[in-house]
């Protein structure tokens, strides 16, 4: 269950969920797209903002994803923040989903990425970060910043 994305074309990376969440798990899964929202995602056209996976019976959703319209695309464009299925194996769903119940965690994704022409998502198991272990982070991160400055100044 613990699958990396290999290095595959990036469409897009959820940079803020590294400074929310601390990841424990990471998972891969396969997205069910219409043709003109993968024809808009090659443009590069996707927010992860407040977007988060949600099981309901027995299938994981991802939540609040947005792909912008394609600007080309006909009559019966898709709704640009529909809730969009993921391709998940039966057992990695359900020890996912009791993984959310039972420790108070959620699944965020990651990275959206072309694997063989397929379009991928990269999902972590995550825990959300206090504030002020948010604040220590960024602390930590600067003064190693401050360091590695320093070194090459030398």
């Amino acid at each position: 269950m613990n699958k990396k994305s290999g290095s595959s074309p990036l469409i897009s990376d959820n940079r803020k969920a590294r400074h929310y969440y601390d990841f424990l798990e990471f998972v891969e899964a396969g997205l069910v797209l219409r043709g003109s929202e993968v024809k808009s995602l090659r443009q590069g056209q996707v927010n992860f903002l407040d977007s988060h996976v949600d099981f309901r019976q027995g299938e994981a959703w991802l939540i609040g994803m947005h792909i912008a319209p394609y600007d080309h695309a006909g009559y019966d464009a898709p709704e640009p923040d529909r809730a969009r299925k993921l391709l998940l194996h039966g057992t990695e769903i359900r020890t996912l989903a009791a993984k959310v119940e039972q420790k108070g965690l959620t699944v965020v994704p990651l990275k959206l990425y072309f694997k063989t022409g397929k379009v991928k998502v990269e999902l972590a198991l995550a825990r959300g970060r206090k504030l002020h272990d948010q604040r220590e982070e960024l602390k930590r991160r600067a003064e190693a910043l401050d360091t590695r400055r320093e070194l090459a100044g030398r």
